[in-house]
């Protein structure tokens, strides 16, 4: 199975599948190198044509200038991640386009800034590598083993290499920011340039989806106040109809027994489909949560091999700063939803 590194720490996208990766596409996805070609040039020609969606690309530099004629392009891997998440079913891509750009336009807050050198996304990034931003977690492995341990925190860490089924797979700790200080918004982000940056890498993740860990440990009043229901919805809106990924699971854990409030309204958002995706572990039921998810992928802190949450932090800060200018030119392309 593929590896999201590299010699260099910086990744550069191979589009093309191998072929036991078409043959997972054709077999999931409806996928052919002949639908292929066919379902992108639909949908640029449906792009171009819609009178109330307009795809336009704008250099900052030139926003603000009048006589600046703005020029449609939109990239075909882009088109082609959103064909694989509805198996290329024509119509259900172009809602899915629309409410990508139609919730980017109702949520500016959680879709533009996306400079990863901001200081307040920094310090987002930088949560998992200062040694007084420790916190103790009891963890329970494959072996019923417990024990407690001192584990660094990053915020949204993506693994370096894909699970056995060729899923990127996200350890999230939902609970490790301080909510009087980082906003929604930004956490959002974080998550936002991560994936892109970890799909940049590994495309295949396009044909097989990603699996994504969220850790809710000692949740706070002010963490739980933050996840209003408009705020869950929105996440799950995201997820479930909008980005262009296939989500084939969501794993909270950790979880106390309070916590349920909040995932009775996550859920209550959710499409059947999806919350048979979606599963809680609390303390007691910790060793079935990664029992699925190879050892040499997991970091040492879960019972893996692949290097220590420190030393991962410090691969993908790197490389999502590497990737600042794509990521910035990615949010000027614009889609504006005149209706």
């Amino acid at each position: 199975m593929a590896s999201l590194r590299g010699e260099s720490v910086e990744c550069y996208a191979q589009h093309k599948l191998f072929n036991e990766e078409k043959r997972y596409a054709a077999a999931h996805l409806n996928e052919t190198d002949e639908t292929r070609e066919n379902a992108i040039k639909e949908i640029k020609r449906w792009l171009e044509q819609s009178d109330d969606l307009h795809v336009r690309i704008a250099y900052l530099k030139r926003m603000f200038n009048p006589s600046f004629s703005f020029s449609l392009y939109v990239d075909d891997f882009f088109i082609l991640r959103f064909l694989r998440v509805c198996k290329f079913n024509l119509e259900k891509t172009k809602i899915r386009i629309r409410n990508y750009y139609k919730q980017r336009s109702d949520l500016p807050e959680w879709y533009t800034n996306i400079d990863p050198f901001r200081p307040e996304l920094q310090e987002l990034l930088d949560l998992g590598l200062n040694h007084y931003k420790t916190k103790k977690i009891y963890l329970i492995f494959r072996k019923n083993v417990k024990f407690f341990v001192y584990i660094y925190y990053s915020y949204y860490l993506p693994l370096r290499k894909p699970d056995n089924q060729g899923r990127l797979v996200f350890i999230v700790h939902g609970t490790r920011h301080d909510p009087r200080i980082h906003k929604i918004s930004d956490i959002y982000k974080v998550g936002m340039i991560a994936t892109e940056v970890a799909m940049k890498c590994y495309p295949a993740a396009s044909v097989y989806g990603y699996i994504i860990f969220i850790d809710v440990s000692n949740p706070t009043l002010q963490h739980l106040t933050q996840l209003r229901p408009y705020v869950l919805m929105n996440f799950v809106h995201a997820w479930q109809n909008c980005y262009p990924a296939r989500v084939q699971s969501i794993n909270i854990f950790n979880a106390p027994v309070f916590f349920d409030v909040v995932v009775k309204i996550f859920k209550s958002f959710m499409t059947e489909k999806l919350k048979s995706r979606f599963h809680v572990y609390s303390h007691r039921t910790m060793q079935n949560c990664f029992k699925d998810i190879p050892t040499n992928i997991l970091p040492v802190e879960y019972g893996g091999t692949d290097g220590t949450i420190k030393e991962l932090t410090e691969y993908w800060k790197k490389l999502i700063e590497e990737n600042r200018d794509w990521l910035v030119n990615k949010e000027k392309d614009k889609i504006i939803i005149s209706k």
